[in-house]
């Protein structure tokens, strides 16, 4: 790609006819596409549009190489002006024009309600306002670890600046100097509810002010005050706020300041009125019969980001090596990053932080890759957001955290990451009851509910040290966003029954396989992580009795590994044993593939049913029959039965 970003001193007038002229199209199209659809953001998409004319017409991008890895990254944060950026985009070459004007918003079509990273000259999905400027930060953040020249442009609205995420993000880039990033805010001064200074009054200059970055102010009408705002910001080696004035339904009088045609469609009546003052012809009826018959034609991204990383050899903690699975995370991240550290052909490992290092155990990564740790504080939102979008750009992106904050917390964030097919490695610590002391805040119980209604996160729950180095050593080269979650406690190593490591030697990780660690006929216990070192106590306990039962590692219990359920069925018993919610964890994913397979056993869910308390972890488990004389009992009694 050889086209230079705002190249040109000034806009000479010829271009500044031909941008006026786009405008007055591109307005057209815009309200076309949103009274076809009954549905849209017309007055909005208006007032952002000569703002996305002069970024992606001098921006580095190109119609002709839409995903060339050397572009510019344009993140339009403020998704429902979606009318704006398919009429720009069609308008430049991006896509037929026709097509997203007759199929936005219809289903089976790309062009939906909210852009979506699919589409050429998209970076990013959004739609959830606030989150823009947090993935402008992960791309910029991977820029720079690349050594890439390219920039990023984050174009918000006005309204969304109110977003907590968002003063964050403007920490995050002002810390790291992100001098490749440029926020462009849409100012109109209107959201659904009324004007923004009277729905939420918020002093967005002196807000990016106080965060230090530098501020421009321009007409966000005047192509020319558009074109030297972004030139200059271009040219800044600190991260940069342009701050657009701009009128709400800008180019049609009617829609002029009016906050009800934020998201609100013109009337046929009104579209008529508006296209008249435009100079435009009347379109509907062409467009809605292409709107019957729509083909989509638009080559969508189909960019792979490739990873080269060599994952190293395993650590094996023998059998008086009790440690905890968070240290064995450590030290096996900490060794790749060292591994890798030097290698040209390795893919950069970035690992982000919220003020938690010393206790995920991230630490260990400071002496062997410090330059790729990002320290972001206790900012946890942003965080899960940046690092989801610095993984869309060819870098293993590392994220660490508490279960709670990690997973509970940031939820949301991580639903967006999922819709971005992201490649987000993320790593959650202290998990369950095993917490103890800190109380029912800071014991997560829910992560496998959450992240099962995520349909491309791959959760995993390591049962010792040395499954859990496999682990990481397994999922950091590959593609896909993983969930590996693990407590606080120190674990003794799980062994085989000739006393020797059970996960060393051959053993090898296999996202969706079971670990048979224990055989047995007369029931079986299926569970996972922290109890694992319980469960094998409460089978030896039972073998002690004369009762053999199998014991199971389902480590992937959203990839359930249907071959060992239906040997584990067949003794007649299955027992679901775990430190989580009792009606969202393995009990219930068992539960269901039972029903569905219609089996008949004897089922048995063993969990936690309600909040903890604090105390320690022994004590908790007691308090909820999870301890292994309690166990014991129940599978004692469910054999009598």
């Amino acid at each position: 790609m050889n086209k230079e970003r705002f190249s040109a001193s000034a806009l000479s007038p010829e271009e500044l006819t031909r941008l006026k002229e786009l405008g007055r199209r591109c307005r057209g199209d815009i309200i076309t596409m949103t009274t076809l659809a009954k549905s849209g953001h017309p007055g909005g998409s208006m007032s952002t549009v000569d703002l996305l004319i002069v970024l992606y017409s001098y921006a580095r991008v190109s119609s002709s190489q839409p995903f060339s890895p050397l572009r510019d990254r344009i993140i339009v944060s403020h998704g429902h002006v979606s009318p704006a950026v398919y009429s720009v985009l069609g308008r430049l070459g991006f896509f037929n024009v026709d097509e997203a004007i007759s199929g936005f918003r219809r289903i089976d079509t790309p062009f939906e309600g909210h852009v979506i990273r699919e589409l050429p000259g998209i970076e990013w999905s959004t739609g959830n306002l606030g989150q823009g400027l947090s993935a402008g930060c992960g791309m910029a953040i991977a820029a720079r670890v690349k050594e890439e020249d390219w920039l990023t442009f984050v174009v918000m609205s006005d309204g969304e600046q109110a977003k907590g995420q968002i003063a964050e993000a403007r920490r995050i880039a002002r810390k790291f100097k992100l001098g490749n990033l440029i926020g462009l805010i849409d100012y109109n001064d209107i959201q659904i509810s009324g004007y923004v200074h009277e729905v939420m009054p918020q002093n967005i200059k002196g807000n990016y002010e106080s965060d230090g970055w530098k501020v421009i102010e321009v007409d966000g009408h005047d192509y020319l005050s558009i074109y030297q705002g972004l030139k200059e910001a271009a040219n800044s080696e600190e991260p940069v706020a342009i701050i657009a004035r701009t009128i709400i339904g800008k180019g049609v009088s009617f829609m002029e300041d009016k906050w009800e045609y934020h998201g609100k469609p013109l009337t046929e009546e009104e579209y008529i009125k508006a296209m008249q003052e435009l100079g435009l012809e009347n379109e509907l009826k062409k467009y809605s019969e292409l709107r019957k018959n729509y083909r989509c034609t638009v080559e969508l991204r189909k960019e792979e980001v490739e990873y080269n990383l060599d994952p190293g050899t395993p650590f094996t903690y023998k059998k008086e090596d009790k440690t905890d699975n968070r240290s064995a995370f450590g030290k096996a991240l900490a060794d790749i990053g060292r591994i890798n550290r030097d290698k040209k052909d390795s893919s950069p490992l970035i690992i982000f932080d919220c003020d938690l290092a010393s206790s995920v155990k991230t630490s260990y990564c400071l002496d062997t890759c410090p330059e790729n740790f990002f320290e972001c504080g206790v900012q946890e939102h942003s965080t899960a957001t940046l690092s989801g979008a610095a993984s869309t750009q060819g870098v293993v992106a590392v994220f660490s955290d508490f279960g709670v904050f990690g997973v509970d917390e940031t939820f949301n964030q991580h639903r967006l990451n999922d819709m971005n097919h992201t490649n987000l490695k993320l790593v959650c610590t202290h998990c369950g009851l095993d917490v103890g002391q800190d109380g029912k805040t800071h014991q997560c119980i829910d992560y496998i509910g959450a992240m099962k209604n995520l349909f491309g996160y791959k959760v995993i729950i390591p049962a010792d040290p040395n499954q859990t180095d496999r682990v990481i050593r397994y999922i950091l080269p590959r593609k896909g966003n993983y969930l590996v979650v693990m407590g606080r406690s120190k674990l003794s190593v799980i062994l085989k029954e000739d006393g020797t490591p059970f996960f060393a030697g051959d053993y090898q990780f296999a996202y969706g396989k079971a670990d048979q660690l224990r055989e047995g006929t007369q029931g079986a216990i299926l569970t996972y992580g922290t109890l694992v070192t319980s469960a094998v106590q409460i089978w030896e306990t039972l073998h002690q009795k004369g009762i053999d039962i199998q014991l199971w590692n389902i480590s992937s219990p959203l990839a359930l590994d249907e071959e060992a359920l239906e040997k584990a069925v067949s003794t007649g018993l299955v027992l679901t044993y775990e430190d989580h919610h009792i009606g969202t964890g393995l009990g219930s994913i068992v539960g269901e593939k039972i029903a569905e397979k219609g089996a008949s056993v004897k089922f048995v869910k063993l969990g936690v049913s309600s909040y903890g308390e604090s105390s320690t972890p022994s004590d908790l488990y007691r308090k909820f029959g999870l301890d292994v004389d309690s166990v014991v009992e129940k599978v004692t009694k469910a054999l009598r039965k």
